[in-house]
């Protein structure tokens, strides 16, 4: 049985960790890349892309076709590709396997959720709903809300701020480097799962727990917290 204190609360990253986002991120860069008559990146070169936000992505798209472009600003080629992104609509079947099912568990016993990520706010709260996970976070933080982002262990704190919960009440679920370096700035237990876009090996990022399913959470989640907590 998993602990329903409302005063404890799961902290998720989305991309890599909730959601499969790399085919709509590579459709949009690639038209951003079209439009400055560039060669397309492929899939497997935007995972290591992801996880950096925005700016940082289309930089290295950027310098993976050739270099810095002359005619735009990174900030103006970065609210370009937004704009592109958002505008693809996003379907329930990005989510991985079991991940709307157990966070709807999850919310129902009690727990407080929430999302921090390096992907813009406003990209996030129009993807939320579209997921079908709207109404399941109660802090959502990303990673233009803030002077900081991932991995400043302050974007992690802005969220368990919001959630109105101390430290020691919150685990950090994510998939990769920067998910385990805010974790261990707010003294936070990690939780890793394997089958995101880790740019490190996952078994060096000092996680409590290591999952390769996403339904093996809530057993995680005992195993740090114990089951005998109310």
């Amino acid at each position: 049985m998993l602990p329903s204190d409302a005063s404890r609360a799961l902290i998720f990253d989305l991309d890599g960790t909730l959601i499969d986002s790399v085919i709509d991120l590579a459709q949009a860069l690639n038209v951003l890349l079209a439009e400055r008559h560039r060669p397309a990146v492929r899939l497997a070169q935007v995972k290591g892309f992801v996880g950096d936000g925005a700016l940082k992505l289309v930089e290295r798209a950027f310098a993976a076709t050739g270099g810095p472009d002359a005619l735009d600003t990174l900030p103006a080629l970065t609210q370009r590709f937004i704009a592109i992104y958002e505008s693809i609509p996003a379907t329930p079947a990005q989510l991985y396997p079991d991940v709307a099912t157990v966070l709807a568990g999850l919310r129902q016993t009690g727990l407080r959720l929430g999302l921090c990520t390096n992907k813009p706010q406003s990209a996030t709260e129009k993807l939320l709903p579209q997921l079908g996970l709207g109404d399941l976070f109660d802090a959502v933080v990303g990673g233009d809300a803030l002077p900081v982002r991932k991995p400043a262990p302050a974007h992690l704190q802005a969220v368990i701020d919001r959630l109105g919960i101390a430290n020691d009440r919150a685990i950090m679920i994510g998939d990769n480097d920067n998910d385990a370096a805010v974790a261990r700035g707010c003294g936070v237990p990690f939780i890793a799962m394997l089958y995101g876009y880790p740019r490190v090996p996952v078994a060096e990022l000092g996680a409590a727990a290591l999952l390769e399913r996403f339904a093996e959470l809530p057993g995680a989640i005992n195993c740090i917290w114990g089951e005998s907590i109310a």
